[in-house]
């Protein structure tokens, strides 16, 4: 038994020390200022190539997913937008992999590097899919698997798209540790870490990023063997940052410099993510607001020293849609392209039926992940679990949407919308949170080029928009 004190303040005051332990990586080779920090050199710190990263995952059942057309939505797309306007709509159905979604890539190089480095398991704190990815991961590599989760309210109620989820970790053989809404989540993934010395899979370190470069690669190349030219948009679904910059480096490895990157989340605001009242009132447990305003407007709010997840490095236009949106689109998905998905894998295609009206018929516009469906997962038993909890369903204008109270379900194709995020407001707000971690007289020329690398602008941007 460990003579550790076990205590919250002391076992907070060892993370370092835990996480440095736990993933055989040093972050003080890297760390440049209290911001600033040599974010390239980590990512190839990894020791692996794109390839080797291919055929790592290919080992383990995952990659190289299905890209289809999506022919009757992106008809009907063009049915309502204007003479000449409707992108053909893709979509990457992520799906295909072990586990059923994108997530099985983050993880699938988090669990080689376990296994090389002899590790004896890995643990992961979450909610949502990356779990139970981590738990088929680590079942193929003969890995003892451990998933902290936050599964229920303070009556003891589980989200049910939460609960599927455990059942999926434990059907992989992992064990759950179940607990309620609140900040020890992080705690206890320290206490377990430090007590079994087991791989961190965590969601942000370049293990778990890198993985996800495997997905823009592919996208880039497969549309440009199709077609003959580089897709000229990719919709990613946000939350804390890795979907988008991990498929951007890959779309860029493929050369595709001139895709725009556009990240969508769904729209929560009003509903406080630690909250005990409103955890059980969204239907989302990722890809939503509560998560992508955060990690975008300050990423080293995580689990380890320095985020390889920086959203704003790479993102040219954020969109957020409603609720009832989302759930319209998941049963058009079903009922037109013969594609039952989860909702939350088609965060990305409602932003894309939106933008689609907008482009021009010859342009190509990619979604770029789907999730398995089933269960808790399924968009009716979201609704239904949104009724028990008060929410009113309706059908409407998804603009009368109002996150907590209100799910209003679109009654026609044209209705979806969506609305943009202001990214110059996004990156004031990073820069203003990077002077409360280090106050701006104290910036060094060094500090300056981070920072405008990381919010994808030039010094002199910068310059102009320092904070007070």
């Amino acid at each position: 038994m460990s003579s550790l004190d076990p205590s919250y303040n002391a076992v907070m005051a060892r993370k370092n020390e835990i996480m440095k332990s736990s993933l055989g990586l040093d972050y003080d080779d890297f760390i440049q200022s209290p911001i600033a920090f040599n974010y390239e050199g980590m990512m190839k710190a990894t020791g692996f190539s794109l390839e080797e990263i291919i055929q790592i995952q290919r080992d383990t059942k995952v990659g190289n997913t299905p890209l289809y057309v999506l022919h009757n939505l992106t008809e009907a797309v063009r049915k309502i937008s204007a003479p000449g306007k409707g992108a053909s709509i893709l979509l990457k159905d992520e799906a295909a992999n072990a586990s059923g979604s994108f997530k099985a890539r983050r993880a699938s190089i988090s669990a080689y590097q376990a296994q090389i480095k002899g590790y004896q398991g890995m643990i992961a704190a979450t909610s949502g899919n990356y779990g139970a990815a981590v738990a088929s991961q680590a079942a193929q590599r003969h890995l003892k698997c451990i998933i902290v989760q936050e599964v229920f309210d303070s009556r003891g109620v589980g989200q049910p798209e939460i609960v599927e989820k455990g059942r999926a970790c434990e059907a992989y053989g992992a064990e759950v540790l179940k607990m309620s809404v609140g900040p020890e989540l992080f705690y206890m993934l320290l206490r377990t870490l430090e007590e079994t010395g087991y791989f961190n899979a965590s969601l942000y370190t370049p293990f778990g990023i890198r993985g996800i470069e495997s997905l823009g690669y592919e996208i880039g190349n497969e549309v440009r063997d199709r077609f003959g030219r580089a897709p000229d948009a990719v919709i990613c679904t946000h939350a804390g940052g890795g979907n988008v910059t991990g498929t951007a480096r890959g779309l860029l490895a493929a050369g595709c410099d001139s895709t725009r990157i556009i990240a969508c989340s769904v729209d929560l605001s009003g509903l406080h993510m630690a909250s005990d009242t409103a955890f059980n009132r969204k239907s989302f447990t990722t890809g939503h607001t509560g998560f992508g305003i955060p990690f975008a407007t300050w990423p080293d709010r995580v689990d380890v020293p320095r985020n390889a997840a920086r959203s704003l490095r790479y993102m040219d236009e954020y969109l957020l849609v409603t609720q009832g949106e989302v759930f319209y689109i998941t049963e058009l998905l079903a009922k037109w392209e013969g594609l039952e998905r989860g909702p939350a894998g088609n965060i990305s295609l409602t932003a894309a039926v939106a933008l689609a009206q907008e482009m021009d018929e010859n342009q190509i516009l990619v979604v770029q992940e789907t999730e398995y469906t089933g269960a808790g997962k399924h968009h009716n038993s979201q609704l239904s679990f949104a009724r028990e909890n008060g929410v009113e369903i309706r059908r409407g204008d998804p603009k009368d949407d109002i996150p907590g109270t209100t799910i209003v379900i679109p009654e026609r194709l044209d209705q979806v919308h969506g609305k943009s995020q202001d990214i110059e407001k996004l990156r004031r707000s990073y820069l203003a949170n990077a002077a409360k971690n280090y106050p701006v007289e104290n910036w060094t020329a060094n500090d300056m080029a981070f920072l405008a690398a990381d919010v994808k602008k030039e010094t002199g941007w910068l310059e102009r928009n320092l904070p007070n």
